[in-house]
C-alpha cells in the first residue's frame, strides 16, 4: 500500500490531435517533436517534477506505443521512484468489457482505483499538448489558501482569439461567477488553460454523478465543471502570467517552435532553475561547415549544416547540403535537405529527403494571393523528388515524385 500522497498528477495525454494532421498519424500528439530536443509532454511531466509533484499517472490512448516507448519508467524526468512515480494508464479490459476514454472526465472516473491507492487530498489534471512554465506548488497553495474545491488555471488572452476558448467571468476575490464555452461574442479574455486542482473527496463523487448521467459527454469543460458550478461549490481562477501555447495546429506549432528564437518571447529553455528535462539519444555535436550560412537558429547534436539555414530550428541529425537553403522552418530528427533545395515556412518531420532543386513552402511575400498561403508540411519518412515542389499549406504523406 503505497503512503498518503498530498497531491498526485493526471496528464491527459491520450488526444488524437487530428488537426495536425500527417504528424500524428503514428504517434500521440504529446509525443510530437518540439524545440530542437523535446517532446511537447516533457513540459508539463517537467512542471511536475519542478514543482514537487512526483505521482504523475499518464493517461494514453491513441497511438500510444512511442509515447509510452519515450516515457519509459521516467528516469530522464526524475519519475522513476518506488513510492509514485510515473505510471502509464491506457483503457483497461473492465468486468463490463473493455471501453475506451470517451471523454476526459471519463478517463480520470476509469483511473478512481489508481487515485485513491494514493489517498490524495488534492489532484492536478493536466493536459499532455500545451507548451509552458508553471510552478503547480504556487496553484495548490492559492487552491488551499481559499478553501477551493475546484481551482482552474486562468490566462488573459488576446480578445480576439478569446472565441476559440473557454472563459470564465471573475469575481473580485477570484471566485468564478459564470463559464462560457468557447462562444462567438465574448464577454471575457480570462480563458482556461486546462490545468485544474480539485479536492480529491469531492472530485470522485462528480466523478461518478457524472458517469451515471446517460447525458453527459464526459467532459470536464462542457459537463462536470458546470455541474460543481451549477451545484455552489467553491470554485476559484488562479491568474497566470508566464507563456503557453496550445499546439493543437499546424500554425501554433509552427510559431511555437519559432517562438524560442524571438528574444521578446519569455520562455528560456536554458533557464538551470526551471529545468525542462527531455530524453535525448546521445550523439555526437553538430557540424557546420565554412562553406555554411546560419544566423538566428536552433541546431541541435548530430546535424551538419553546409548550406544556408535561417531564423529554423533543426532537430538533431538534420543535414542541410552545401546549397540547400532552409528558411523560417522546422526540420524533425534525421531528415535531409539536399543541395539546391529550398524549405521555406515548412515543417519537416523525421526522416524525410528534399531532394536536389525540390521547394518545400513558400514565403508569403512570393504569393499572388495571400488567402493560398501557409505553412507546408512533409510527412516523416517521405521523399520529395528532384526538382519536385510542394506548395504552402500542403500536407503531403506520400513521396512526391520528382520533376521529368
Amino acid at each position: 500500500m503505497s503512503r498518503k500522497h498530498e497531491c498526485i498528477a493526471m496528464l491527459l495525454a491520450g488526444g488524437q490531435g487530428s488537426r495536425l494532421g500527417i504528424l500524428t498519424k503514428n504517434i500521440a500528439k504529446p509525443a510530437v517533436p518540439y524545440g530542437g530536443k523535446y517532446r511537447i509532454i516533457d513540459f508539463p511531466l517537467s512542471n511536475c517534477v519542478n514543482s514537487g509533484i512526483y505521482t504523475v499517472g499518464v493517461l494514453t490512448q491513441y497511438q500510444p506505443l512511442e509515447l509510452n516507448d519515450y516515457i519509459g519508467n521516467g528516469q530522464a524526468w526524475d519519475l522513476d521512484r518506488a513510492d509514485g512515480g510515473v505510471h502509464i494508464l491506457s483503457p483497461y479490459q473492465q468486468i463490463k468489457g473493455t471501453e475506451w476514454y470517451k471523454g476526459t472526465a471519463n478517463a480520470i472516473y476509469q483511473n478512481i482505483n489508481f487515485i485513491d491507492r494514493y489517498d490524495p487530498e488534492y489532484v492536478l489534471i493536466l493536459s499532455g499538448d500545451h507548451i509552458y512554465k508553471m510552478d503547480y506548488s504556487k496553484m495548490l497553495s492559492f487552491h488551499k489558501k481559499k478553501e477551493a474545491d475546484c481551482t482552474i488555471a486562468m490566462l488573459e488572452v488576446p480578445w480576439e482569439e478569446a472565441s476559440r476558448f473557454g472563459l470564465m467571468i471573475v469575481n473580485d476575490d477570484g471566485s468564478i461567477s459564470e463559464f462560457e464555452e468557447k462562444p462567438k461574442n465574448p464577454r471575457s479574455n480570462k480563458a482556461s488553460m486546462g490545468v485544474y486542482i480539485f479536492s480529491w473527496k469531492k472530485l470522485r463523487q462528480y466523478l461518478l454523478d457524472d458517469e451515471a448521467n446517460p447525458s453527459s459527454s464526459n467532459d470536464f469543460g462542457h459537463d462536470l465543471i458546470p455541474a460543481m458550478h451549477e451545484a455552489g461549490e467553491r470554485m476559484f481562477a488562479y491568474e497566470f502570467d508566464g507563456y503557453w501555447k496550445d499546439v493543437g495546429t499546424i500554425d501554433s506549432l509552427w510559431e511555437a517552435n519559432l517562438d524560442l528564437l524571438n528574444p521578446q518571447v519569455d520562455l528560456d529553455l536554458t533557464d538551470s532553475s526551471w529545468k525542462i528535462y527531455a530524453k535525448n539519444p546521445v550523439t555526437c555535436p553538430h557540424y557546420v561547415a565554412d562553406t555554411a550560412k546560419v544566423q538566428n537558429s536552433m541546431i541541435a547534436e548530430g546535424c551538419e549544416i553546409e548550406g544556408e539555414v535561417d531564423f529554423s530550428v533543426l532537430f538533431a541529425n538534420v543535414d542541410v547540403e552545401e546549397g540547400a537553403v532552409v528558411k523560417d522552418s522546422i526540420i524533425m530528427p534525421g531528415s535531409v535537405i539536399k543541395s539546391g533545395a529550398k524549405v521555406q515556412y515548412a515543417i519537416v518531420a523525421e526522416n524525410v529527403t528534399v531532394e536536389g532543386d525540390a521547394c518545400v513552402g513558400k514565403r508569403p511575400e512570393d504569393m499572388e494571393n495571400i488567402e493560398d498561403w501557409g505553412v507546408a508540411v512533409v510527412g516523416p519518412g517521405v521523399t520529395v523528388g528532384k526538382g519536385a515542389c510542394v506548395e504552402p499549406k500542403a500536407m503531403i504523406g506520400e513521396d512526391v515524385k520528382g520533376a521529368e
